[in-house]
């Protein structure tokens, strides 16, 4: 991501008094806080409190029980952000470079730096190997290249040390402190501190 700020448009979020349901049954209620330009929050809570959930509805996947969810100056939401899960998505078959260059079609203007984003991950040297030859640390260092390839202004992140070792997860810490100096804001669910000191931490308390 060059020098500058890549973003069109870097939207406040809000998220005010914010109640989600699975299954019948309310995960959390009672949740606001805001993340402007820059802010980088980390979601807490313990398994089944509901951290996926609520990024999923942040990227407009599930709709509230209660509450509201806003995007000042922005329109179109979901063409501002990046929801990377703690699956990573990946194809057993498909080289890692094909994955990188795929989404910077998709979701990009198709001139993504595909190949400085392999380095920047540490895996320039092994993409052209198949997913499947990966290891887990090594699959969720190519599922973040997706973030540099595609510039979007909102990282919804899932557990993105996950998998990885300490080199890796000071990856992570580098790759969100980087976003955040372009203008770019990030929140991200956590078992546990990813490094970053947070500008807002959330606790979800199962309802």
């Amino acid at each position: 991501m060059g020098a500058g700020r890549p973003f069109q448009v870097i939207p406040t979020i809000r998220v005010e008094r914010l109640a989600l349901a699975r299954g019948g049954r309310t995960l959390f209620s009672g949740v606001s806080f805001e993340a402007a330009s820059g802010a980088y929050v980390e979601v807490r809570g313990a398994n089944g409190a509901g951290k996926t959930s609520l990024l999923r509805a942040l990227a407009g996947f599930l709709k509230p029980e209660a509450g509201a969810i806003a995007f000042d100056g922005v329109e179109e939401p979901a063409l501002t952000l990046h929801l990377l899960g703690h699956r990573d998505g990946l194809k057993s078959s498909i080289r890692g470079l094909s994955h990188v260059r795929y989404w910077s079609g998709l979701l990009g203007d198709g001139h993504g730096a595909v190949e400085a984003a392999l380095v920047r991950v540490g895996l320039a040297r092994i993409a052209d190997l198949p997913a499947r030859m990966l290891s887990q640390g090594q699959a969720r260092r190519l599922s973040l290249a997706r973030l540099l390839v595609a510039p979007r202004a909102l990282w919804l992140l899932d557990e993105p040390v996950a998998g990885l070792d300490a080199a890796g997860k000071t990856l992570v810490a580098d790759l969100i402190a980087a976003h955040r100096g372009l203008g770019g804001t990030v929140i991200a669910a956590a078992h546990e501190p990813i490094g970053p000191e947070p500008t807002h931490v959330v606790e979800l308390v199962r309802a």
